[in-house]
């Protein structure tokens, strides 16, 4: 069986996807864009802010299912720019602790 989990402190879905599905004990969430719930809007052209606000979307998602950020077990991380993957990982080291979940990078092509 599976649960759909959703939540006002995440942005809304920019498709037709959930927030998360609860299959059994895991939960899969959905990639996030570094986009402010309360605003609806990319607030930030600063990569640090960027991955602060997709993590907190992360975070509160989890949070709807009683879980937290320290119960991951992987993540993708997609940039337009490898070169900002010292900032990212500062970031990343801020909002996980031991053991860090396995990581996938990647560096995608800028829509601009």
């Amino acid at each position: 069986m599976i649960e759909q989990i959703s939540t006002i402190d995440a942005p809304g879905a920019v498709g037709p996807y959930s927030h998360a599905i609860k299959a059994g004990d895991l939960v899969f969430i959905s990639g996030q864009l570094p986009i402010d719930p309360a605003t609806g809007e990319f607030d930030s052209v600063n990569v640090a802010e960027q991955a602060e606000q997709c993590l907190s979307n992360l975070q509160a998602i989890a949070k709807v299912d009683g879980t937290e950020l320290s119960n991951t077990v992987k993540t993708t991380v997609l940039l337009t720019d490898l070169g900002d993957f010292i900032v990212v990982n500062r970031v990343f080291a801020s909002f996980f602790s031991p053991p860090i979940p396995a990581r996938a990078f990647y560096e995608v092509k800028d829509a601009k």
